[in-house]
């Protein structure tokens, strides 16, 4: 089956090959076809690699049969060495046929708000986007504040910032879900471990061309913004509120100086929640028969467990625990979100081959 698939890849390699010695006249195209192509090249060149020690395989397999004891010998410690190495060629091509997400290279729009826990789950709020964007540093990332409402003790009941760089929706979109927090709050004085929540939402920054939203489909308003604790207070009135009539979804911005630059920062974000709306349809009627155990996104989920007093982190959805929450908190989410990664490819890869043998 997989040299069944790599054969079609191969074909369309060729084809795509055609196509640009067809239409060199046609910069454009010519353009969109070499991007195509050389996405294909990867696989092209394992597949090389993986056919030649398939023909090299079969060719000692066959001295084995012959007469020379030199030859036989040799034959079988060939087969030795090509074994490995070929199971390992297989392994590495079929995780490249693994259909990739066509968002993990974007930019990410992360919303971050307050559930339950009242000032406490504000305030955890705002130690999640401090995690967040220490992660963010230690990628080379840049962080931008959408819109942010905060409690007056230094947590926020919502703040939406973009993470801007390469990949970062690949390794930020499995932290979408309810974060649960145990710890003392520091307004507590019985001492007392209190529960709250924050609910995390990963959205891929789209782009006009992805979703187009009709103006009928909007109310906007403007009003002055509020400033930030009193100061920078606008007098003209710059803050925005979108209002997305089909489905009652309202977003407003005020922290830009501008109403232009606040309105599109607005829209943004319901572009890319709109298409989140979407791709959600999409994966559920694919999924209509199978439940995904990892990353489903959901927002109701209740995803990760922050254990103050035993320093643990635990994600229910891998099982697995950190018992270093402070190095969890500074930023350093590699260990769950390697896990996370891996898990997903996995799945993938076994209903690629699950179809595979149907």
């Amino acid at each position: 089956m997989l040299l069944e698939s790599l054969a079609a890849i191969e074909a369309k390699y060729k084809e795509i090959t055609q196509q640009i010695e067809e239409n060199l006249e046609d910069y454009q195209k010519v353009a969109e076809l070499s991007k195509e192509r050389s996405d294909l090249e990867p696989v092209i060149e394992m597949s090389t690699l993986y056919r030649q020690k398939l023909k090299n395989l079969q060719e000692s397999q066959l001295l084995l049969d012959g007469d020379d004891e030199e030859m036989r010998s040799l034959a079988s410690d060939d087969i030795q060495s090509l074994q490995p190495q070929i199971e390992k060629l297989e392994s590495e091509l079929k995780n490249m046929l693994v259909p990739k997400d066509p968002r993990d290279k974007r930019n990410v729009i992360m919303e971050i708000r307050a559930g339950t826990g009242g000032d406490e789950a504000g305030l955890f709020a705002a130690d999640l986007y401090r995690m967040y964007t220490r992660y963010a540093d230690s990628k080379g990332w840049k962080i931008e504040v959408l819109s942010q409402n905060e409690t007056g003790i230094g947590g926020f009941k919502e703040i939406i910032f973009m993470i801007k760089g390469k990949g970062a929706y690949s390794r930020l979109k499995f932290e979408s879900g309810v974060h649960r927090v145990q710890r003392i709050p520091s307004t507590e004085s019985s001492g007392r471990i209190h529960t709250s929540t924050v609910t995390v939402a990963v959205l891929a920054e789209v782009e006009d061309v992805d979703i187009q939203i009709p103006d009928s489909d909007l109310r906007i308003d403007v009003f002055k913004s509020s400033g930030a604790g009193g100061q920078n207070v606008q007098k003209n009135a710059t803050a925005i509120r979108i209002t997305h009539l089909p489905t009652g979804m309202v977003i407003a911005c005020q922290d830009e100086r501008s109403q232009l630059q606040n309105r599109l920062r607005a829209l943004s974000i319901l572009r890319a929640r709109l298409y989140e709306i979407e791709e959600q349809k999409r994966k559920d009627a694919r999924d209509a028969t199978r439940l995904s155990q990892v990353g489903s996104g959901e927002r109701s989920e209740k995803i990760r467990t922050y254990n103050y007093p035993q320093s643990r982190v635990t994600d229910h959805r891998i099982n697995l625990s950190s018992h270093n929450l402070p190095s969890v908190m500074e930023g350093n989410l590699d260990t769950f979100i390697d896990e996370l990664t891996m898990r997903n490819e996995t799945e993938h890869l076994s209903l690629v081959e699950e179809q595979g043998e149907e």
